[in-house]
């Protein structure tokens, strides 16, 4: 389907005579609207669908913020037309699926005469060329349901007893049936703001946040944490571009798979450019260039993208879904599926670790398309023995995306609803699509396997899934708590009064971690209480009898050492920090020169 939209003051068009003697019936004759988006459209003869085509004049009726649509056939646009009821029967849908809006539509299969007023602004034309499949031939991919169990059985989800397995279910259900719309405040959100971790931004789009020094400290070391385990397997850290050419000929097709999901933005002499929701188009592109020889696989490359999605409005809660976010993003070349399904495991591991690492105990899901699963059954088991648990599998009867297997880490929220963190996939389409190859051992080009994997996913909803598992903890009476690497204040020296905040700076020094020190004018009850509030792992009250060096510390966490010295309390520290990434205090050490965040 080929669209011309046009933002025009008006348009007012006359029926004259009939163009094609099955013409559709013209009951109006004459028409006019004013401040229109005007859509003259060229159904052709492989559209079988309005969907993509409905998206698009929604998201262009978004940017020139107009709710009058006038839809106009125009037969001059291509030389592929579809046959004229078929053209009928998608511009009649189209329409049905415009109904929110004021919406007209021109009489099919007349010669009319027409006025416009294009309005002359950078983006008063614009024309696209969309694929519009038939949303049957979409569903006739089915997909089934199954729990498969370390010990090997895979059972249809709707018969597997899931007693002992209740957040299994949950997720399954999520999944099977859910919807991701948020119809309650997830519990996190509560949390973000009262921590001064990250807030909404009032001068940018929904999904684009603004992140405090505590929360930004928070997503700095997470990303420097998965940053070291892609380097230490062995990938190469790259940089990309964050915008694209969105009619790039490598590019155009993939795109139009995502048609909601794009920030668009013009560039020099009206090129169209599409900021990127993930770093996949920029390695793509850059693998593309390479000389690849097959001693050089696997081959992986790494980059923590800034990248962005369009969401949905309604599907934004908080930080577990964004319009703008941080996606460590790798991607593995390999020579064959033996060595792809090598890669995928040490890279489910590392998700493992990544999940032990922050804590989460999530639920699994592995995605298959039937005939890839039946031929690597045995490897789809030894995945699931080394979680120990049932997963969750996803069976294709065919192909349905780029990939034959991908893996997920999901956490189930406080409101009942999981979201996606690690994933590793085999894709089997886009090195083709890219012309992405390697040369074997007989020198001649072949197209490799190539694993795309995320080990941590999103680091907002690394933060998010940090913050749920804490809220829901606090629902059964316990404490929340920070990881101690990830808590902003790791120490707290309170002074119970003035005369000792300069002995507790000097302290401070000598301690290896975040410290702060509240020197605020207030009770030492209520420092104790507001450092509680803050999930402080370690607080020590500091007064008279510490002088001597010996402190008693009030632990979040379990802690036998009861009394401690300078010496020891490093010693617990460095037990708890182990090699995780370390950085300083984000705020100023003395709470009374600390600003407030709204």
């Amino acid at each position: 389907m080929k669209i011309l939209f046009i933002h025009a003051d008006y348009i007012e068009y006359e029926v004259k005579e009939k163009a094609i003697e099955n013409a559709e019936e013209a009951e109006i004759k004459k028409d006019k609207m004013e401040e229109a988006l005007v859509a003259f459209i060229s159904v052709e003869k492989d559209d079988e669908s309005c969907f993509n085509a409905v998206e698009e004049i929604k998201r262009v009726a978004e940017m020139v913020k107009t709710n009058n649509i006038m839809l106009y056939p125009y037969a001059h646009l291509s030389n592929e037309l579809a046959p004229p009821d078929k053209a009928v029967r998608i511009l009649k849908e189209i329409e049905e699926n415009l109904k929110e809006y004021n919406v007209k539509r021109a009489p099919f299969g007349w010669y009319k005469s027409f006025k416009i007023s294009c309005k002359g602004h950078p983006i008063a034309e614009l024309s696209r060329h969309l694929e519009c499949k038939k949303k049957e031939e979409e569903e006739e991919i089915k997909s089934e349901w199954y729990i498969l169990t370390p010990e090997g059985e895979l059972i249809p989800a709707e018969k597997f007893d899931f007693k002992g397995y209740e957040e299994l279910k949950k997720f399954y259900e999520y999944e099977a049936f859910g919807s991701r719309k948020a119809d309650v405040e997830p519990a996190h959100i509560k949390l973000m703001l009262e921590h001064d971790l990250v807030s909404y931004e009032p001068g940018s789009d929904y999904g684009n946040m603004r992140w405090y020094p505590k929360g930004y400290l928070i997503k700095r070391l997470l990303e420097e944490k998965v940053e070291e385990i892609c380097l230490n397997l062995g990938a190469m850290e790259v940089e990309t571009p964050i915008m694209y050419d969105i009619n790039h000929p490598a590019l155009c097709k993939y795109v139009k798979k995502f048609p909601a999901r794009q920030y668009r933005v013009k560039a020099d002499k009206g090129k169209e450019m599409f900021l990127r929701f993930a770093a996949c188009f920029g390695q793509y592109l850059m693998a593309k260039d390479m000389i690849i020889s097959y001693k050089n696989l696997p081959l992986r490359l790494f980059e923590l993208a800034k990248s962005f999605r369009k969401e949905q409005h309604g599907e934004l809660a908080g930080i577990k879904r964004l319009r703008s976010f941080t996606m460590p993003d790798m991607h593995t070349i390999c020579k064959d599926e033996k060595q792809a399904l090598e890669e995928f495991k040490k890279q489910y591991m590392l998700c493992l670790e990544w999940m032990k690492i922050l804590g989460i105990d999530g639920q699994i899901a592995i995605r298959f398309v039937r005939e890839f699963f039946e031929r690597n059954k045995e490897f789809a088991i030894e995945l699931v023995k080394i979680f120990g648990k049932p997963v969750l599998v996803e069976m294709w009867d065919k192909r349905y995306f780029y990939f034959v297997m991908k893996f997920e880490i999901n956490m189930n929220d406080s409101v009942g609803k999981a979201f996606a963190l690690s994933t590793v996939q085999i894709d089997v389409e886009n090195p083709k699509a890219f012309n992405i190859t390697y040369i074997d051992e007989d020198g001649k080009e072949k197209y490799p396997y190539l694993l795309h994997a995320s080990i941590s996913g999103g680091i907002d909803r690394c933060v998010c899934a940090l913050l749920e598992k804490e809220a829901m903890k606090i629902k059964t009476g316990k404490k929340g708590s920070y990881p101690f690497w990830l808590a902003p204040t790791q120490v707290r020296l309170i002074p119970v009064n003035q005369e000792f905040v300069k002995e507790c700076i000097e302290i401070a020094k000598k301690i290896k971690a975040r410290v702060d020190i509240d020197d605020r004018d207030a009770s030492v009850a209520k420092k104790i209480r507001d450092a509680e509030r803050e999930w402080i792992p370690i607080i020590i009250v500091y007064g008279e009898k510490e002088k001597q060096g010996i402190f008693k510390p009030r632990y979040r966490f379990d802690c036998k050492e009861k009394e401690v010295n300078i010496e020891k309390l490093n010693e617990i520290i460095d037990e708890k920090m182990g090699n995780l990434p370390f950085k300083k205090l984000p705020l100023p050490m003395l709470l009374s020169k600390r600003p407030k965040f709204k």
